[in-house]
C-alpha cells in the first residue's frame, strides 16, 4: 500500500508563486521511482505537467517550461513543484504521480486557482 499526500495548493494572484509538495509513504522505494505532476482544468482532460526520474532526468510540458521547477528529496520521499509566474490558465486540480515497477499511484489532487 502506497499513500501520496499533497499539500501547498491554494489561491494566488496572477504572477504569483506556489510550491506544491507530495509526500509518499508505505510500501515504496522512492529513490527508484519515476515521479511527476499532472493537472486537470474544468472541462478538460488531465494533462501531464512535469516529470523527474530516478536517474535525474527532468522534462516539462511546453506550457510550463521556464516557469515551473520539479524536484524531489529521496531521503524524505517527497517531490515538489515550484510554480512561478502563474497564469489564469494554470488554474486546475494538480495531482502527483509516482510509478514504481509496473504500478502507478496518484495523490488525492489539490486545487490551484490563479486569479486575475
Amino acid at each position: 500500500q502506497v499513500q501520496l499526500v499533497e499539500s501547498g495548493g491554494g489561491l494566488v494572484q496572477v504572477g504569483g508563486s506556489l510550491r506544491l509538495s507530495c509526500a509518499a509513504s508505505g510500501n515504496i522505494r522512492f529513490s527508484i521511482t519515476a515521479t511527476g505532476w499532472y493537472r486537470q482544468a474544468p472541462g478538460k482532460q488531465r494533462e501531464w505537467v512535469a516529470l523527474i526520474r530516478s536517474d535525474g532526468y527532468i522534462n516539462y510540458a511546453d506550457s510550463v517550461k521556464g516557469r515551473f521547477t520539479i524536484s524531489r528529496d529521496n531521503a524524505k520521499s517527497t517531490m515538489y513543484l515550484q510554480m512561478n509566474s502563474l497564469k489564469p490558465e494554470d488554474t486546475a486540480v494538480y495531482y502527483c504521480n509516482v510509478n514504481q515497477y509496473a504500478l502507478s499511484y496518484w495523490g488525492q489532487g489539490m486545487q490551484v486557482t490563479v486569479s486575475s
